[in-house]
């Protein structure tokens, strides 16, 4: 399956929440952005654990972390006037920015990005 993760959709599996069946299922071929890759890390350093083997997991499951190119950000800076009324956070951006460069589904935990019309499939994860 081609799907792009947000850090939500990851963090949901990671941390046993609702959604977290719906991601691992659509692990294999997919991609999160290194920015949120970074938010996923952090978030789970956050919460006292230790982050060091979730590549390595999440990567026998079949997902890739993307390095963050300078044409993803461009397209992520240009989503800011098109997402700014949901007030999305630069990883939000980013995670859309690489859907739309590559076509692919998004997957995410927050519900709200199923009002953006951008031209790609956004579904929440729960």
């Amino acid at each position: 399956m081609s799907v792009v993760h947000d850090a939500s959709s990851l963090l949901a599996l990671a941390f046993n929440e609702p959604g977290g069946a719906v991601v691992r299922a659509a692990l294999r071929g997919s991609l999160i952005s290194s920015v949120n890759w970074l938010e996923v890390v952090q978030k789970v350093q956050g919460r006292g654990r230790d982050a060091g083997p979730l590549r390595g997991l999440f990567a026998q499951l079949g997902m890739t972390v993307e390095p963050f190119a300078p044409s993803t950000a461009e397209l992520a800076a240009r989503l800011y006037f098109e997402t700014r009324q949901l007030g999305l956070s630069l990883g939000d951006r980013a995670c859309l920015a690489l859907g739309l460069e590559k076509g692919w589904r998004v997957y995410t935990a927050d519900r709200e990005w199923s009002r953006l019309t951008l031209g790609i499939d956004i579904r929440p994860i729960r």
